[in-house]
């Protein structure tokens, strides 16, 4: 029953299924957050600080989809669902968007363009520091996400360059950690579950290196 149910799942996450329910459906879901962010907004909601409570729950959701995204590829390892790399990029763009949801918070709402502040924010506060550098290194992600980018780089050339969301990460949750005073739970959370998903990588390297090294000894031998 159990091996039934999951080729059912499997049949679902997979070719036209995925094109005519499965992303549509994805994709409403991830506007979820910004909908009850908006009806909060409208209803009183958001506190005292109104701007401050927004921009701090953009910036959460903009972690969780890059966790999220990250997800994706030790979930295919793990359960065998191929077809669940279809949403990949569609999360990672979704991770960009709240990024800059976030980050448009902060310069319109909060500073009101004032960019000399802006600026000095960037300089002086760490938090700040590490945030825009996330930010900027997630632009060339997102601008070469599509199918015509990945054949102008190249496979080989736009791996290596997808490979910095793994900075990415880092940098994100460090963010996190750096802008909430002492220390809180939240986020030594999110950097555990970063450090899961990573970690989860370099053992399938190491495997594969392991693998690599001896397959040429039994060759020879």
């Amino acid at each position: 029953m159990e091996k039934s149910t999951l080729s059912e799942a499997k049949g679902f996450f997979s070719g036209k299924s995925i094109r005519r329910m499965a992303k549509p459906a994805v994709f409403v879901l991830c506007l979820t957050p910004l909908a009850w962010l908006v009806w909060r907004g409208a209803t009183g909601g958001l506190g005292a600080n109104p701007i401050v409570a927004a921009n701090q729950y953009l910036g959460d959701w903009a972690l969780r989809f890059l966790l999220i995204t990250l997800a994706v590829t030790p979930l295919r390892g793990l359960s065998g669902w191929n077809g669940v790399m279809r949403f990949r990029r569609m999360l990672g763009l979704y991770a960009f968007f709240y990024v800059c949801l976030h980050i448009s918070g902060y310069i319109v709402l909060d500073q009101f363009f004032d960019w000399p502040a802006i600026w000095q924010d960037i300089i002086k506060r760490n938090y700040i520091t590490v945030g825009m550098v996330s930010f900027t290194l997630l632009i060339p992600l997102a601008l070469t996400s599509t199918n015509t980018m990945v054949k102008r780089l190249g496979g080989k050339r736009w791996i290596a360059l997808h490979k910095l969301v793994y900075v990415i990460g880092v940098a994100a949750c460090f963010h996190f950690y750096m802008m909430r005073k002492g220390v809180q739970w939240e986020p030594i959370i999110y950097g555990a579950v970063l450090a899961v998903l990573l970690g989860y990588r370099v053992a399938v390297w190491l495997k594969r290196k392991t693998k690599n090294t001896k397959g040429p000894s039994a060759a020879a031998a």
